[in-house]
């Protein structure tokens, strides 16, 4: 094992000698108080407000309602599939891509999933 001893050291103070440093001039730089800092924070947030109000202000809403898809109704049954129906309306409006079709049935009937349950009632595009 290793022992470690302390020992009292007294050092005499000796004055060193620097040479005269010379000031260098920079240019000043702003220093803002705690209150200063809180003032800029708050006006950059009534600015960031203000722009967003600003930008907010042209929605692209209008006054006139817009024409929505004609859709139809179609109950699930029990066995259905949503790509079974969708093929199906795919067939009744000529269109080639089932893909397509399902896509649409899901968002408009904002499934998460191309699951359905028996008895569901779905929109379905008639065009």
């Amino acid at each position: 094992m290793s022992t470690m001893t302390i020992h009292e050291v007294r050092l005499s103070p000796t004055r060193v000698t620097r040479p005269a440093a010379r000031r260098v001039e920079r240019p000043s730089t702003v220093r803002l108080t705690r209150r200063g800092r809180l003032t800029v924070l708050l006006l950059g947030l009534v600015l960031a407000l203000a722009g967003g109000i600003f930008l907010g202000a042209g929605s692209a809403a209008t006054e006139r309602p817009g024409t929505p898809d004609p859709t139809r109704i179609v109950q699930v049954g029990t066995g259905d599939t949503l790509w079974a129906i969708a093929a199906d309306a795919a067939a009744a409006t000529g269109e080639d891509d089932v893909r397509d079709m399902v896509d649409r049935i899901e968002r408009l009937n904002a499934l998460e999933s191309g699951m359905v349950l028996a008895g569901q009632r779905l929109r379905v595009p008639t065009d």
